[in-house]
């Protein structure tokens, strides 16, 4: 994937990362919605390409791991998982 400057993306949750936001605590929640929010410009952030795994993408908040893949100028978030579930 490219970054071309000044990309700005947005964001689509599909169902299990609306069910896994729902049922993390309310500060875990803000932390990962301000992430997001930020990683929408130019995909900012502690994001990485992952080798040989679906999603193909992570962003990093912390010990939770935010997988996604980007299609076009679509975010779409896949899951949100804890750092040690994230790659098993």
């Amino acid at each position: 994937m490219r970054k071309i400057s000044n990309m700005t993306y947005t964001v689509q949750l599909l169902p299990d990362a609306v069910k896994a936001i729902e049922k993390l605590s309310p500060d875990v929640r803000r932390r990962i919605i301000g992430k997001v929010e930020r990683m929408q410009e130019n995909l900012a952030g502690d994001v990485k390409r992952l080798t040989n795994y679906s999603p193909e993408y992570r962003l990093r908040v912390g010990d939770w791991r935010v997988l996604f893949e980007v299609e076009e100028t679509v975010i779409v978030i896949y899951d949100i998982i804890h750092r040690s579930k994230a790659y098993g």
